[in-house]
């Protein structure tokens, strides 16, 4: 039997930025932050502008992201590793990770860049699916150790050349498996704060450091596609680009301009982010989309188009929540399926809304900062910045999308795994 890998099925590079803004690229609006390599590799494939997170902060968006579950299917219940989560735990090794997918089918599997799944031996990359690893377990501003696999290689690391490194890592591993069909993931730490421009791009930004910090991530961007170019894989790679989550509160220079809310927000700042993705001879050039669609949904929209069978979910320890959108990314059309609901966490509180449609249900007004009691209703279609409550003028619809909230939730409660704990300490 000839697997997957053997059949020369398209490579994948899954590229993520840390806490960028929906506005912080040119291509998505920002007047100042020049960004000409994203910008070119938007015109090369499908620029989404109803794209969604896995979460609205670090950990938890990692987590949707490469299991394609909503997080507190996987136990998430609030904050991050190394922040408000307690000591000791991560995501369990239960949890079935896109890594270990692609792996199973003969693929070589790396990440370079920055983990946040949880930093106890038991939670590491290579226990994921990861055969290399180069990283740094936690965001930057709380840890000064970079490792490979196990092994510490630099302390403190130097937080200005973390995506020159990072990037030097992602390079040399399509160099070296060029050959053989490869998941390559690279969660570069840029642009979360403390934001420290590399000396070669320092003072080069219109923007401040924040937008040094920013171009220089544009520019490694493009020697990762120049790599794969140059090894003349490029028509057989598909390479995502996304953000994590909305910018950083504190990081006053970035923004989700027009959007409100920024990071922890369960407003559409804090979730609807940047994604970009190009294969070329399939996803049509230059081509745009507001289609609703979620980080949770690319586990399984890759995987078919890698040629991978998921088979019966049923099987594993939690439900895939995302959805196969691979004829909508390929301009197919009339798919029988496209995502109809969305929910949404704020980072620290909890479940706070749904999107159904065009329509967005707040279940509390005082979590869309809205005075008074009852529900918020906006219409995102007519109202992207979420300003007026329309929840007096349709209450039929507050009150279908209350109730399949309810229910999705019940649902992934009845249907869930613990996060992974250490032995010995108390949840």
């Amino acid at each position: 039997m000839v697997s997957i890998a053997e059949s020369k099925s398209p490579n994948v590079v899954l590229i993520m930025a840390d806490d960028l803004g929906y506005h912080d690229l040119s291509c998505y609006g920002h007047n100042s932050i020049k960004t000409p390599v994203i910008d070119q590799f938007a015109k090369e494939g499908i620029r989404l502008t109803s794209f969604y997170s896995g979460s609205t902060i670090c950990t938890p968006s990692r987590m949707a992201l490469l299991t394609g579950s909503y997080p507190s299917r996987l136990g998430w219940n609030r904050g991050v590793i190394g922040h408000i989560m307690k000591r000791g735990q991560g995501m369990s090794q239960d949890a079935l990770t896109i890594a270990e997918i692609f792996k199973e089918q003969g693929y070589r599997t790396g990440i370079f860049g920055k983990w946040h799944l949880g930093d106890e031996p038991e939670f590491l990359p290579h226990q994921q699916g990861f055969q290399e690893s180069f990283y740094i377990n936690k965001s930057n501003n709380q840890t000064k150790k970079l490792w490979r696999r196990d092994k510490i290689v630099k302390d403190p690391f130097d937080n200005r050349r973390l995506t020159e490194e990072f990037t030097n890592e992602a390079v040399s591993f399509i160099e070296t498996n060029k050959g053989n069909p490869f998941f390559l993931y690279v969660p570069y730490s840029a642009p979360h704060f403390p934001v420290q421009a590399h000396p070669d791009w320092k003072g080069k930004s219109e923007y401040g450091s924040y937008g040094d910090v920013v171009e220089e991530m544009d520019s490694r961007i493009g020697e990762i596609l120049d790599a794969l170019e140059t090894g003349g894989i490029e028509k057989r790679t598909i390479v995502v680009f996304l953000s994590d989550n909305g910018p950083e509160p504190l990081t006053k220079e970035s923004k989700a301009k027009p959007l409100r809310g920024k990071k922890w927000s369960a407003l559409e700042g804090g979730n609807r982010v940047p994604c970009i993705v190009r294969f070329p001879g399939k996803i049509p050039r230059g081509s745009e989309t507001d289609e609703l669609i979620a980080a949770i949904d690319l586990l399984p929209t890759l995987s078919h188009a890698c040629g991978i069978d998921l088979g019966d979910p049923v099987k594993r320890n939690h439900l895939i929540d995302g959805m196969n959108l691979w004829d909508l990314l390929t301009g197919q059309g009339n798919s029988k399926e496209s995502r109809k609901e969305f929910l949404y966490w704020h980072g620290s509180d909890g479940f706070q809304a749904i999107r159904m449609g065009e329509w967005k249900l707040f279940l509390k007004r005082g979590d869309a900062g809205m005075k008074g009691k009852g529900p918020a209703l906006f219409n995102l279609k007519e109202d992207i910045t979420e300003s007026e409550d329309l929840s007096k003028m349709f209450p039929d619809k507050v009150h279908l999308m209350h109730e399949t909230a309810k229910k999705r939730l019940a649902s992934i409660q009845a249907n869930s795994i613990p996060l992974g704990n250490v032995p010995g300490n108390k949840q």
